[in-house]
């Protein structure tokens, strides 16, 4: 590291510095800045002037802005003018322009980088008890989420085919790496739902960086994919995922290794048009797997030793990978990312961020408040968590040391109901607002013309 380079990184250590100790605890701003995080937040800082709104402020505010219930600009504007004047530091003006410019300045590699940066702080830190047989599990998944129908979002991230133009929304695919012990979010990326390259595995193949050699991959049937299982096996990687529908486990061949329980070669099957012929000549002709089948279901892995893996506890691994789904759950309807805000596809894929780092630095509370008591961070409330922050935070309760422990016991003190198998129908009861669906543009409409 050269004497620029220094002099950069001590001048950018001394504006976080100055900036905690005269703002205090703006929202997420001193957990950005604590000692697990502060070095990784400092590399990530582009080159700013004195403003406003530095980006470390302003990420903040978008992080809280992203969490409250109003999420509207002027909302965030007014609470840092009161936090400001609380702390006996000058006014400014409500106009949200100067913020608006500081979330564009904003740039979107840094934000990815500490999503990933937390996500793997939280994963290598975690207890050998929260671990399957003492290695790494990374829920692989994928979900969509919608963006307001502006002209910038539509062209990126069309709508479906099957909607009438000016009627449907922006689309936006999301695929993410969730590490099992701690459902921290590893890494992710965002594509759309329509055209080439939009599907969960061709945005799968962006994140294989986050699988590490000795981890176990576990998806649903859609990732049950030779290519895919290749990939992750050149990577050290174990894959556990159900048999795709429209395979067949034929117990009758293959190395019968139990009950329903054999090894079967898997021929490669015919090049896909996204992959080079080097690369498809480089993979080999047939992959060697284990098919088990247990309560009903096929399961397919890369762990052919029975002795060491009985099928009995690939199915107890296989069950976890509902975790996914509650934490989609969590960040889409818990901190509300199911429908995005932004009025450009370069603000709605920063958000999405946004949304991600929020999500892992509640995570690292669950895993801290864990850690205190000695149980597993699977046990633990992440809503819970969540409106505790938000009580802590608005009372000014996060500078002292002991209000955090005070914090993390509360957390603590709520654990989540152990409801294995469980199955409800995805239905609702109460019906919505018997307002008629919208099948033309809102300009188009009868009663608009008429009015």
């Amino acid at each position: 590291m050269d004497a620029r380079t220094r002099r950069a990184l001590k001048q950018r250590h001394h504006q976080i510095q100055h900036y905690r100790s005269t703002h205090g605890a703006v929202d997420f701003f001193n957990t950005l800045t604590g000692p697990q995080l502060l070095e990784l937040t400092e590399s990530q800082l582009p080159e700013h002037r004195e403003r406003l709104y530095p980006p470390t402020v302003t990420l903040s505010l978008f992080l809280g802005q992203c969490l409250s219930a109003d999420r509207s600009c002027q909302q965030a504007v007014n609470g840092w003018l009161a936090q400001r004047l609380s702390q006996g530091l000058k006014g400014h003006s409500l106009s949200t322009g100067g913020y608006c410019k500081a979330r564009l300045r904003l740039p979107q590699p840094m934000i990815s980088a500490l999503v990933q940066g937390t996500g793997r702080m939280l994963s290598e830190a975690a207890e050998c008890a929260w671990r399957w047989q003492g290695r790494a599990v990374k829920l692989l998944d994928g979900t969509t989420v919608s963006a307001p129908d502006t002209c910038s979002t539509q062209q990126r991230y069309p709508q479906s085919s099957l909607q009438a133009v000016g009627v449907g929304f922006p689309l936006l695919r999301v695929v993410g790496v969730i590490c099992l012990s701690t459902g921290a979010v590893l890494d992710a990326a965002v594509g759309g739902c329509v055209g080439e390259g939009a599907s969960e595995l061709a945005l799968l193949r962006q994140l294989y960086a986050a699988l590490q050699p000795g981890d176990v991959a576990l998806g649903d049937a859609l990732y049950c994919n030779y290519f895919v299982i290749c990939a992750l096996r050149e990577r050290g990687v174990d894959m556990v995922c159900e048999l795709q529908g429209g395979r067949r486990a034929d117990f009758r061949r293959g190395e019968r290794l139990g009950k329903e329980d054999h090894l079967v070669c898997w021929p490669r099957p015919r090049q896909p048009p996204w992959m080079s012929r080097q690369q498809y000549e480089s993979l080999p002709e047939q992959l060697v797997l284990r098919e088990s089948r247990v309560k009903g279901r096929v399961l397919v892995s890369t762990m052919g030793d029975a002795r060491a893996v009985p099928k009995a506890q690939l199915f107890e691994l296989y069950a976890q990978r509902w975790q996914v789904e509650l934490d989609l759950r969590n960040i889409k309807a818990v901190l509300g990312m199911r429908v995005l805000s932004g009025m450009s596809a370069q603000m709605n894929e920063k958000q999405i961020w946004v949304y991600l780092l929020a999500y892992n630095l509640i995570r690292m509370l669950m895993a801290s408040a864990a850690r205190q008591v000695q149980c597993h961070p699977r046990q633990l409330s992440f809503k819970h968590t969540l409106q505790l922050w938000m009580h802590w935070r608005d009372r000014g309760l996060l500078a002292h040391p002991d209000h955090i422990l005070q914090l993390l016991l509360a957390i603590a003190q709520r654990r989540c109901g152990h409801r294995a198998g469980r199955k409800e129908p995805r239905a609702r009861k109460r019906r919505p607002h018997p307002y008629p669906w919208l099948q033309v543009p809102r300009s188009e409409h009868p009663h608009h013309a008429a009015a």
